[in-house]
Protein backbone atom coordinates (compact mmCIF):
# COMPACT_ATOMS: atom_id res chain seq x y z
CA UNK A 1 0.00 0.00 0.00
CA UNK A 2 1.15 4.00 -0.83
CA UNK A 3 -0.91 6.52 1.15
CA UNK A 4 -0.88 9.88 -0.61
CA UNK A 5 -1.78 12.95 0.55
CA UNK A 6 -1.89 16.60 -0.63
CA UNK A 7 -0.84 19.68 0.72
CA UNK A 8 -0.55 23.46 -0.55
CA UNK A 9 -3.99 24.25 -1.94
CA UNK A 10 -5.93 27.51 -1.02
CA UNK A 11 -7.02 30.56 -2.58
CA UNK A 12 -4.90 32.67 -4.69
CA UNK A 13 -5.54 35.61 -7.53
CA UNK A 14 -5.27 35.01 -11.25
CA UNK A 15 -1.50 35.63 -12.27
CA UNK A 16 -0.48 33.94 -9.19
CA UNK A 17 1.48 30.80 -8.06
CA UNK A 18 1.07 27.80 -5.63
CA UNK A 19 3.31 24.69 -4.97
CA UNK A 20 1.29 21.29 -4.48
CA UNK A 21 3.10 18.83 -2.38
CA UNK A 22 2.23 15.19 -2.46
CA UNK A 23 3.94 13.19 0.52
CA UNK A 24 3.97 9.71 0.12
CA UNK A 25 4.33 6.46 2.65
CA UNK A 26 4.31 3.06 2.77
CA UNK A 27 6.09 1.06 -0.17
CA UNK A 28 9.65 1.78 -2.02
CA UNK A 29 8.00 5.33 -3.09
CA UNK A 30 10.95 5.59 -6.15
CA UNK A 31 9.17 2.37 -7.47
CA UNK A 32 6.32 4.49 -8.83
CA UNK A 33 5.76 6.82 -11.44
CA UNK A 34 3.52 10.19 -10.18
CA UNK A 35 1.14 12.34 -11.47
CA UNK A 36 -1.34 14.83 -11.28
CA UNK A 37 -4.43 15.61 -11.76
CA UNK A 38 -7.49 17.41 -11.36
CA UNK A 39 -11.15 17.30 -11.30
CA UNK A 40 -13.29 21.31 -11.30
CA UNK A 41 -16.87 21.03 -10.12
CA UNK A 42 -19.21 18.94 -12.53
CA UNK A 43 -16.70 18.30 -14.71
CA UNK A 44 -14.50 15.09 -15.52
CA UNK A 45 -10.86 14.22 -13.85
CA UNK A 46 -8.23 15.37 -16.43
CA UNK A 47 -4.76 14.22 -16.58
CA UNK A 48 -2.37 17.54 -15.59
CA UNK A 49 1.02 16.18 -15.26
CA UNK A 50 3.24 12.85 -14.62
CA UNK A 51 6.64 11.88 -13.76
CA UNK A 52 8.82 9.18 -13.87
CA UNK A 53 10.09 7.17 -10.87
CA UNK A 54 13.42 8.95 -11.02
CA UNK A 55 12.47 11.73 -12.33
CA UNK A 56 14.30 11.56 -15.90
CA UNK A 57 11.20 12.17 -17.92
CA UNK A 58 7.86 14.78 -17.22
CA UNK A 59 4.94 15.17 -19.02
CA UNK A 60 2.06 17.78 -19.13
CA UNK A 61 -1.35 17.71 -20.51
CA UNK A 62 -1.61 21.34 -23.10
CA UNK A 63 -3.27 23.23 -21.07
CA UNK A 64 -0.23 23.29 -18.12
CA UNK A 65 2.98 23.59 -20.71
CA UNK A 66 4.47 26.34 -19.78
CA UNK A 67 2.76 27.23 -16.48
CA UNK A 68 3.16 24.18 -14.37
CA UNK A 69 6.52 21.70 -13.47
CA UNK A 70 6.15 18.65 -11.63
CA UNK A 71 8.95 17.30 -9.74
CA UNK A 72 9.84 14.83 -6.86
CA UNK A 73 12.65 14.33 -4.21
CA UNK A 74 12.72 10.59 -3.40
CA UNK A 75 14.43 10.56 -0.51
CA UNK A 76 11.92 12.77 0.90
CA UNK A 77 9.12 10.65 -0.59
CA UNK A 78 8.02 14.03 -1.78
CA UNK A 79 5.93 15.11 -5.35
CA UNK A 80 5.11 18.99 -5.81
CA UNK A 81 3.51 20.80 -8.61
CA UNK A 82 4.83 24.29 -9.06
CA UNK A 83 1.63 25.95 -10.78
CA UNK A 84 2.14 29.48 -12.28
CA UNK A 85 0.57 31.70 -14.25
CA UNK A 86 -2.39 30.52 -12.81
CA UNK A 87 -6.49 31.25 -13.89
CA UNK A 88 -9.55 31.17 -12.75
CA UNK A 89 -10.11 28.02 -15.38
CA UNK A 90 -7.12 26.05 -12.91
CA UNK A 91 -10.01 26.35 -10.38
CA UNK A 92 -10.49 22.59 -9.23
CA UNK A 93 -9.47 19.84 -6.69
CA UNK A 94 -6.01 18.53 -7.78
CA UNK A 95 -5.55 14.57 -7.05
CA UNK A 96 -2.04 13.02 -6.51
CA UNK A 97 -1.58 9.83 -8.11
CA UNK A 98 0.96 6.99 -7.87
CA UNK A 99 1.48 3.83 -10.32
CA UNK A 100 4.16 1.56 -10.94
CA UNK A 101 3.72 2.70 -14.53
CA UNK A 102 4.49 5.95 -16.26
CA UNK A 103 2.35 4.77 -19.11
CA UNK A 104 -0.88 4.27 -16.26
CA UNK A 105 -0.67 7.61 -15.07
CA UNK A 106 -0.32 9.43 -18.12
CA UNK A 107 -3.08 6.92 -20.10
CA UNK A 108 -5.09 4.87 -18.45
CA UNK A 109 -5.97 6.93 -14.64
CA UNK A 110 -9.04 4.45 -14.07
CA UNK A 111 -6.33 1.93 -13.15
CA UNK A 112 -3.35 3.67 -11.10
CA UNK A 113 -3.06 1.58 -8.08
CA UNK A 114 -2.93 5.11 -5.40
CA UNK A 115 -5.06 8.43 -5.17
CA UNK A 116 -4.84 10.85 -2.47
CA UNK A 117 -7.95 12.62 -1.37
CA UNK A 118 -7.28 15.66 -3.22
CA UNK A 119 -6.62 19.53 -1.98
CA UNK A 120 -8.40 22.35 -3.30
CA UNK A 121 -7.37 24.83 -5.63
CA UNK A 122 -9.53 28.22 -6.20
CA UNK A 123 -8.38 30.78 -8.45
CA UNK A 124 -10.31 34.42 -8.40
CA UNK A 125 -10.86 36.74 -11.69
Amino acid sequence: QVQLVESGGGLVQAGGSLRLSCAASGRTFSNYATGWFRQASGNEREFGAAITRYGDNTYYANYVKGRFAISRDNAKNMVYLQMNSLKADDTAAYYCAADPNIITVRLRPDAVDYWGKGTLVTVSS
